[in-house]
């Protein structure tokens, strides 16, 4: 089956997920590239802000029909998703979660601000873990505990990504950042548009970041014994974003930038290599959360 188009999506965004599809079978590469290829179009559409707001969401429901049409065995008329279709029904993946994830990038249309964790998580989850819960379904596993390892581990990438961003969202007039944490370190919503490095911005920083290690030992210590070696695609990106993760720590958090710390495609590369010969080995994938 052909899935030219999603490839060609997936290459073109040079992102740390489509670096871990190498260490992948050859279907399930296929079907990673389609999957990544759904996430990336209904993610341009909700980001691109020269469109009205009202435009980009019919846009995203007509990304949402096409979908069902794609899921309940119909005849989808987006390209992404006619090459999609064949790895949902092989993997048996669910409309539900789909919706979950358009209802995400939604957010984005109109909300810039949360106002504490729980309404922050809840983003988290529809935009990161129901990709990983989507994944863990084409990579394969044994015991329903990976679902919690996905959930867990889809919060500490996403939460990595907005320590990261926080000056490139900023600069969108986005503040991922919950209020309540904001106002606990005596720092303005204002502030962070501003990209101003308070007093309280460093405490801010190191408590948020608190928060993402909490999720990336959830995921270590959620992940099956017997499913280590099927999640290999997700111990990799576990490993990319934990390093990012620690030179946002080590560098003091330099995250009100507009350009964010990225990790070079050599040291991914590395680390890529260091994942599959620890596969081949037994070792352990990843140490991250340590």
């Amino acid at each position: 089956m052909s899935t030219e188009v999603s490839e060609q999506i997936t290459q073109r965004s040079a992102s740390n997920l489509a670096l871990a599809f190498m260490v992948l079978p050859k279907p399930r590469r296929a079907a990673m590239s389609a999957l990544y290829a759904f996430c990336r179009e209904v993610d341009d559409v909700a980001d691109e802000e020269t469109r009205p707001v009202a435009e980009r969401r019919a846009a995203l429901q007509h990304w949402r029909e096409d979908i069902g049409r794609a899921c309940s065995g119909g005849k989808p008329q987006l390209a992404v998703n006619q090459e999609f279709q064949p790895f949902i029904a092989q993997f048996s993946l669910p409309l539900h979660l789909f919706d979950e994830l358009i209802q995400g990038v939604e957010m984005d249309l109109e909300q810039v601000t949360y106002a504490d964790y729980a309404a922050l998580d809840q983003y988290c989850y529809r935009v990161a873990s129901v990709v990983g819960l989507l994944s863990i379904e084409i990579f394969g596993y044994k015991s329903p505990r990976c679902r919690a390892y996905a959930d867990a581990l889809g919060k500490a990438l996403q939460y990595t990504n907005i320590l990261r961003d926080v000056g490139n969202d900023a600069e969108r007039g986005r503040v991922y950042l919950p209020i309540e944490e904001l106002q606990r370190h005596g720092v303005r919503v204002e502030d962070i548009l501003a990209r101003r490095a308070t007093p309280g911005f460093q405490p801010l920083a190191k408590a948020f970041a608190a928060r993402t290690r909490t999720y990336y030992r959830q995921a270590r210590a959620a992940l099956p014994a017997e499913d280590r070696q099927s999640m290999v695609a997700a111990e990799l990106m576990g490993a990319v974003y934990w390093t990012l993760f620690r030179r946002l720590e080590t560098t003091g958090f330099p995250v009100l930038a507009p350009e964010p710390v990225r990790l070079g495609k050599p040291h991914k590369l590395w680390l890529l290599l260091l994942a599959w010969t620890r596969v081949k080995t037994g070792l352990p994938l990843a140490a991250y959360g340590v």
